[in-house]
């Protein structure tokens, strides 16, 4: 089905269920509804304000830092842009207001759509507000619950679109950049923008590299064998993505980090703009390491690495983890924590933790 649907007609056919969420800190909400007759999520984010020219100038550190702005006789500018005003209220220097910007698809759109159809329950669950806890998650843990998820979650129709951008040139005219060998596809990666990113500002930056090496499905694979590895590919990002973006973005100015768990199991790196307010743990997705942070364990783990690390993270109910023994290895933790969990009204709080 790859390209051979039209997004507007798409969107056009959607019909509206309900609100999975809506977040005032990220500006996004989604949306649950089916279009002929099968499950889509429909996801909004408000855009930043888009800037047309960079300049540099000297930062107190002496290096050149890139500062956007607007040109006075820009239509589209934010102060030029204002087509309607209403005060709020004022106080002092103080003023609060509302105001209506121009908008152009181009120059300043007003948000970043994302549609996922035929959607899963898997990415409705993943989309939907849901309570969050902290788990412990062991060895024993991961080889008991995770790997038989992992198994389930890496049929070929379910990784079919990584293999489609790996192999089959799906999204090639957003791939930044690509290196491959059949001779050596250990190697091998392709760094593309994430759907987070509108793929114009560079403060919101957010880019992923997927790696074509198949061995390695999430952190937990790792191991002080592949510690040279994850240095070149550092290495390489931190070359190739200044340099593509004119370095606007400096090396020092990404952050580049892997998701435990992650939203599908072929190892992949997110790469991040540091101005980027948020690293993707939104939605109770897990934890975020930096891999630099993952390279220097690495090399005092012991043979297998993070297989033997026991892993604290947050996980959402709506994960399957959660139903399929998350839950109740959690209250084992607890109760042999020595920790009581949600106290029946009127019994007291108890204070004797000795």
């Amino acid at each position: 089905m790859m390209g051979s649907q039209d997004l507007a007609s798409l969107i056009g056919r959607f019909k509206y269920v309900r609100v999975l969420d809506s977040n005032p800190h990220t500006k996004v909400i989604s949306l649950l509804g089916s279009i002929d007759g099968k499950d889509a999520v429909l996801t909004a984010e408000k855009t930043h304000f888009i800037f047309d020219e960079t300049v540099r100038r000297p930062s107190q550190s002496g290096r050149s830092t890139p500062i956007f702005f607007h040109r006075e006789i820009d239509e589209y500018s934010f102060l030029n842009g204002i087509t309607d005003l209403k005060e709020l209220t004022s106080n002092d220097i103080y003023y609060w207001g509302l105001s209506v910007l121009k908008q152009h698809i181009l120059h300043n759109p007003t948000a970043k759509v994302n549609l996922i159809w035929p959607a899963s329950q898997f990415h409705i669950k993943g989309y939907d507000q849901q309570d969050l806890h902290v788990v412990r998650e062991t060895p024993d843990m991961y080889r008991n619950i995770v790997v038989p998820f992992i198994q389930e979650m890496c049929t070929s129709e379910r990784m079919k679109w990584v293999n489609n951008i790996l192999y089959e040139g799906a999204e090639d005219n957003r791939v930044v950049y690509k290196e491959y060998s059949s001779r050596n596809k250990e190697d091998g990666f392709v760094i593309l923008p994430d759907m987070k990113w509108d793929g114009i500002n560079i403060d919101s930056l957010y880019l992923v590299a997927i790696v074509y090496r198949d061995d390695i499905k999430s952190l937990r694979d790792l191991n002080p064998n592949h510690r040279d590895w994850l240095i070149r590919l550092n290495k390489k990002i931190k070359t190739i993505i200044p340099q593509h973006y004119d370095y606007n973005v400096n090396p020092d100015e990404l952050r580049i980090f892997i998701h435990y768990q992650p939203s599908y199991y072929h190892f992949h790196v997110h790469i991040m703009n540091i101005r980027h307010p948020g690293v993707g743990e939104e939605r109770g997705s897990g934890m975020t390491i930096l891999l630099e942070d993952v390279i220097e364990a690495l090399g005092f783990l012991g043979p297998e690495g993070y297989m033997k690390k026991t892993l604290t993270y947050v996980i959402g109910e709506n994960h399957d983890l959660w139903k399929k023994g998350f839950k109740e290895e959690v209250e084992k933790q607890l109760k042999h924590d020595g920790i009581a969990t949600s106290p029946e009204k009127g019994s007291g709080f108890n204070t004797n933790l000795g």
